[in-house]
């Protein structure tokens, strides 16, 4: 039977399933060669060469750069699977879900979480804001208990869809490719795709290829993050009404799914004030604050994501399936 498997046959939710279940066993080792670590380190190279000049200028050589970086991607990927496919269909088989793997977070996602969960359990909240930091951009120095719940919870919720859902999705699509040409594009926005002098103009087409990316995996978060929710007796109907209510004043087109969701189903209220290098800003709260944030709501937010990314799991292999029909 496996000699009738090729990279655009029934390898797609064979490879799809291995990859996720390895990174639910593994996680992200760092001492594994990764291929988004590669993909980084191109970016910086070219980002180096290409952005100076004009405003107009720089604009173009970024629409340039994710064309190059994203389609590089997939095509090095498929000509791996391709060389992998004539040695043997086992071999090709193997490194599509090694690839895919790659792209999925959903171990290491939980992990972070738990990082900064285990010092505020403990009351070390030094050592939390120091676990905070490494997760947001947001100045975490001086946040209290509450503040750190909110900056994990809002981390966990929105990475369900950047980190788990949208590579399963794109890996159901098009196989480790996709989901590597996927990765790539977060990989671009993550690195380039911000609001400041440098990046303005260069990274503009990285944050909206994102946002394009993004689109649809994170309005399929609502209805699995609330199937979720049911199953872990929730207040799914709750949770309903604060995404119809919030998700759309989020200043994301797509973080606004995930993180409304949850703060319906946790009872709590996402969002406020946060402090990015000494400057105050606001974020649209979602939610309302059935009662404090706290440290409770990051272990019950781990699991809920947890619980979601199983769920995610049927429907994506599903898709991956009708594609051979």
């Amino acid at each position: 039977m496996i000699e009738m498997f090729s990279m655009y046959g029934a390898v797609f939710p064979i490879a799809l399933l291995i990859g996720f279940i390895l990174d639910q066993v593994i996680g992200d080792p760092r001492s594994w060669p990764h291929p988004v670590v590669g993909i980084g380190n191109v970016i910086s190279f070219f980002e180096r060469k290409l952005n100076h000049g004009s405003p107009e200028v720089r604009r173009r050589k970024g629409v340039w750069l994710v064309f190059l970086i994203v389609g590089g991607s997939y095509l090095l990927t498929w000509a791996v699977i391709s060389l992998g496919n004539a040695v043997h269909p086992l071999v090709g088989l193997a490194l599509s879900a090694y690839f895919i793997f790659t792209t999925l977070a959903s171990k290491s996602l939980l992990e972070a979480g738990q990082s900064v969960l285990r010092p505020l359990q403990k009351g070390d909240i030094s050592e939390a804001r120091t676990r905070l930091s490494w997760l947001v951009s947001r100045d975490t120095a001086n946040l209290k208990e509450a503040e750190i719940a909110r900056g994990t919870v809002e981390t966990l919720a929105e990475n369900f869809v950047d980190g788990i859902l949208s590579p399963l999705f794109f890996a159901a699509l098009g196989g480790a490719p996709l989901a590597m040409a996927f990765k790539a594009v977060s990989t671009l926005d993550s690195m380039v795709g911000y609001r400041n002098e440098r990046y303005e103009e260069f990274g503009w087409f990285s944050a909206r290829t994102d946002d394009w990316a993004n689109y649809v995996p994170a309005r399929l978060s609502v209805p699995i993050l609330l199937l979720a929710g049911w199953l872990m007796r929730m207040p799914v109907d709750h949770a309903y009404r604060m995404w119809k209510r919030d998700a759309s004043g989020h200043p994301s087109p797509n973080g606004g799914n995930p993180e409304s969701v949850v703060a319906g189903l946790l009872g709590i209220q996402l969002g406020g004030i946060n402090i990015y290098h000494g400057k105050t800003h606001h974020r649209a709260e979602m939610g309302d604050a059935l009662h404090p944030v706290n440290a409770t709501d990051i272990a019950r937010c781990r699991q809920l994501v947890q619980t979601a990314t199983w769920l995610a799991l049927i429907p994506t292999l599903i898709l991956a399936y009708i594609g051979l029909m």
